[in-house]
């Protein structure tokens, strides 16, 4: 069967011109821009990602998903919020040259929080946009196990132990933070039977996990990019304090540490299942409609 043309959204040649003028200005040193860096170039990158999978697919957040959006906004805000806190005992880095005015920065840090869960997501989505078809796997019965236990318990303990040792330690432990709440939400998703990466996983499709993974390696690249650029024109950014035996032989890209990307792809499972814990809570496909996974296939025909 024919499928529709589909066109190009509006707001996608939106993010485009913005990516092209960010990118631009900040080469001319303008000063709104420098401080404004990182999430202007992240919404231009949204918009961008997001008309190309609705066109390519017929499904996307901007446009069959719209209702969903404040959903994902709070929550990344609130969940990059639940990092901060983690990181004032940890202390792996800090911001600089952020605006003065109290009003302002609070408007810069929600703004730059907001596109984290949509930047991912986007992304991951792309990636299933583009990948080539394939059948979906047989449906395999997710049953309880004893190994759904452990790994709570286990993801419990990764959160909860960087913030009990020593101040002289806990620097070097938020690795777990980056990977700990995948254990501790995906058993709790699974028993609320919420559509996530492991229900994925576990029914045999491993493509939605792959494009996360990716995505979130594709985002920490494309983040620490940015923030380079804002960086070298001494504009908002933010620069690593980790401990010195954890930057491996001093390599870094941009500001990062290269051990430090490590943590990106697991970041990205975090998104997905804080988002699907989150939206099974509050009420699930009843209020915010049919479930699709990041860079899966939708779970329902499209509305």
């Amino acid at each position: 069967m024919t499928q529709p043309k589909r066109t190009f959204a509006w707001y996608g040649w939106l993010g485009i011109l913005g990516l092209a003028a960010g990118e631009a200005l900040i080469l001319q040193g303008n000063r709104w821009v420098v401080t404004w860096f990182t999430p202007l170039m992240w919404t231009a990158y949204i918009l961008t990602v997001d008309a190309f999978v609705a066109r390519r697919t017929g499904t996307s957040w901007l446009s069959t998903r719209r209702r969903e959006v404040p959903l994902l906004v709070l929550l990344s805000v609130g969940i990059w919020v639940l990092f901060e806190a983690y990181n004032f005992p940890l202390k792996n880095w800090q911001y600089v040259h952020v605006p003065a005015d109290a009003l302002v920065r609070l408007v810069a840090f929600f703004w730059s929080f907001a596109t984290i869960m949509p930047g991912v997501f986007e992304t991951a989505d792309l990636l299933g946009a583009v990948r080539p078809a394939a059948p979906a796997p047989p449906p395999r019965t997710i049953r309880p196990t004893v190994g759904r236990a452990m790994a709570l318990v286990l993801g419990l303990g990764m959160v909860t132990v960087p913030l009990a040792v020593p101040q002289s330690i806990a620097p070097y432990l938020f690795a777990c933070v980056w990977i700990g709440f995948v254990p501790l939400l995906e058993p709790l998703n699974l028993a609320l039977g919420a559509p996530c990466p492991t229900s994925d996983w576990l029914r045999g499709d491993h493509r939605p996990v792959a494009a996360l993974l990716i995505a979130g390696l594709a985002c920490g690249l494309l983040w620490e990019a940015w923030n380079y650029q804002a960086f070298l024109h001494q504009g908002a950014y933010w620069v690593y304090t980790i401990p010195q035996p954890l930057r491996l032989f001093g390599l870094h890209y941009g500001q990062m540490p290269v051990l430090g990307l490590g943590g990106f792809p697991p970041f990205a499972l975090e998104l997905a299942a804080f988002y699907s814990f989150f939206k099974r809570v509050l009420g699930g496909e009843r209020v915010f409609g049919p479930h699709e996974t990041p860079g899966g296939a939708a779970m329902h025909a499209p509305r």
